[in-house]
């Protein structure tokens, strides 16, 4: 809460944190009486609170979807892009916008939802691809899933290689900006649906919190104790693909909050899922909020992309891990 709080307060224009406040409640409905909001509520109520917002959303389905898989590979150092999603995106990404200005370039009122549409399919498409290569004989193969997941990434790196390549300076530019993730531009259209997977997704896990527990045990004891784990990988599968899709369409590649935050959680609150789940879920939210504070307050006016600022977070984080002897 209070993450959400300084987001909505600070920023190039900063706000006295009670102003934001009852400008925030007004804006949710709340008969709040105050004068001189005026400012305050155009502020948060246009720029602050759907960037925040999507910020939350982002967040919290990437860390869910780390907890997701680092329970399928049973594996705390598993990152939600092995299953090629991310990569997917990527190439999505790069067709919409390299594409889009080799046929002359896309109308600016729909080339957001474009770019977030390709975005998101070509995570789906990737990952699907990853999961037929993982079925045999009507059994998922955890570790062929895997490696299928990393030669895919590595093929759609190379496909926006390519993409890159034939980019022209300002095409060139836009796709950069993209793969190091921001949330700037954001808005109530392109906000809602990445809001309604980040809610299925943090809504659905949870009830797989004690199949997630036995998985812990391997495959063999899971079934024993009567869960169907055929059916648990797809349902994690499918939902790490739908909720890193749509982050990463709305946001661009951020990394490390997907592995670092259902990490740092298990270290803190333990290995069971009813607990790690919704500590993840705020936890991802939080850091991806503050995260996106400091880079719009380090160079401010200006904005440092946010995958930079996860990255400087994340891997000294690792480094310090591995130096300890807990990673």
């Amino acid at each position: 809460m209070l993450s959400f709080w300084l987001s909505l307060a600070l920023g190039p224009i900063r706000l006295p944190l009670g102003d934001t406040l009852m400008a925030a409640l007004r804006l949710f409905g709340l008969p709040v009486e105050a004068r001189g909001l005026e400012q305050a509520e155009l502020i948060v109520g246009q720029i602050r609170l759907p960037r925040s917002l999507l910020g939350l959303s982002v967040g919290a389905a990437l860390a869910l979807s780390g907890v997701a898989m680092q329970g399928l590979f049973r594996n705390p150092l598993a990152d939600p892009g092995l299953v090629g999603v991310s990569g997917g995106a990527a190439l999505g990404a790069a067709v919409a916008i390299v594409g889009g200005s080799m046929v002359g370039g896309l109308s600016p009122a729909w080339a957001p939802y474009l770019l977030s549409l390709c975005a998101f399919m070509g995570g789906l498409a990737v990952t699907a691809v990853v999961y037929r290569f993982g079925r045999r004989d009507g059994q998922t193969n955890v570790a062929t899933m895997l490696l299928a997941g990393v030669a895919l990434t590595a093929m759609s790196g190379a496909g926006v290689g390519l993409f890159t390549y034939l980019a022209d300076d300002a095409t060139l530019r836009s796709l950069t900006f993209w793969n190091l993730g921001s949330l700037n531009g954001a808005s109530y259209p392109r906000l809602w649906p990445l809001l309604l997977v980040a809610a299925g997704v943090a809504l659905w896990l949870p009830r797989r919190a004690s199949a997630l527990n036995a998985l812990l045990l391997g495959e063999s004891e899971a079934r024993h104790l009567g869960f169907d784990v055929e059916r648990l990988k797809r349902e994690l599968v499918l939902c790490t693909a739908l909720g890193v899709g749509a982050a990463v369409a709305a946001a661009g590649l951020i990394g490390f909050i997907g592995l670092v935050v259902p990490h740092l959680m298990r270290l803190l609150v333990g290995p069971d899922h009813r607990v790690l789940l919704p500590a993840s879920l705020l936890a991802g939210a939080s850091l991806l909020l503050l995260a996106d504070l400091l880079a719009r307050l380090v160079l401010a006016p200006a904005e440092l992309p946010i995958g930079i600022v996860t990255a400087l977070i994340g891997a000294p984080f690792f480094l310090y891990l591995l130096v300890r002897g807990k990673a």
